[in-house]
């Protein structure tokens, strides 16, 4: 009789360690079924009079992707309250560098045309404004994002100089991927502009369907960018983003990429 209740007991404990394990596998992102970061680039001041407070309301957090066109001292104030209420500054450089003289790249300025750029002037650019987000937000642990989507200086990544000073760095090539695929310094994402809410939405539920991750990119926010997504579609996306929180982590693009390094560490 010891012998059976022992085995039944055993079996019991291997049929619980087996659902765990495949509940675990179906909810990969902290026990949800996909990951979901909303970015913001650029540091419009529609982020702060529009997109903030839309968050806010809902609980939800992001990342902001700072730069500096002129108005960065004027919004400190602003930037420093995003982060005490746990959204995430990430660096976007200084000066946004961007690759010039090709169609479509009308608006780079010849001195900061990523082109003649050397490494050392991008790095000390970097730096730069990742001191001036540390003196606003107090924080060392922060993501990057690459201007215009430009990654290298003379066929060189120019981040790889950097590695140890980022979690993870945003690229803007869309894919949605599993924790194993991403790569963290060139993190896929999806750039948004003229969407519907029910088209953010439905990648939103392919993300679901793929158990992966999902990076939107925002630039204007009910208008201050010419890639832009409206009011109404961008509260339609974050209603519905909300209402499915028990399957879908929205956070941060630092505590993303801090959970897949930990994943990818793991493999």
């Amino acid at each position: 009789m010891t012998i059976l209740k022992n085995g039944t007991l055993l079996l019991g404990l291997f049929i619980t360690l087996v659902i765990t394990a495949t509940a675990q596998n179906n909810t990969p992102w902290k026990g949800r079924k996909c990951a979901v970061v909303l970015t913001y680039d650029d540091a419009l001041t529609e982020h702060i009079t529009k997109a903030i407070p839309a968050l806010n309301v809902l609980g939800l957090k992001a990342t902001f992707y700072i730069t500096d066109f002129g108005g960065l001292q004027a919004q400190i104030p602003a930037w420093r309250s995003a982060a005490a209420t746990g959204h995430e500054l990430g660096n976007h450089t200084m000066t946004h560098p961007c690759e010039g003289g090709r169609p479509g790249r009308e608006f780079v300025k010849p001195d900061y045309d990523l082109t003649k750029y050397t490494l050392r002037r991008i790095t000390d650019d970097i730096r730069t404004m990742n001191t001036v987000l540390t003196a606003i937000d107090g924080k060392t642990r922060r993501t990057f994002a690459y201007p215009c989507g430009d990654t290298k200086i003379g066929g060189v990544p120019y981040i790889d100089g950097m590695k140890n000073s980022f979690v993870g760095a945003r690229g803007v090539s869309p894919a949605i991927t599993g924790a194993d695929k991403v790569d963290l310094y060139n993190i896929n994402s999806f750039m948004v502009n003229g969407q519907s809410g029910e088209e953010l939405i439905a990648q939103v539920k392919q993300a679901e369907a793929k158990q992966g991750v999902l990076v939107f990119l925002f630039h204007g926010v009910g208008g201050g960018h010419s890639l832009n997504v409206s009011l109404p579609a961008h509260r339609q996306l974050l209603t519905y983003l909300k209402q499915h929180e028990k399957d879908i982590w929205i956070a941060p693009m630092v505590d993303v990429a801090e959970f897949i390094r930990v994943q990818q560490a793991r493999q």
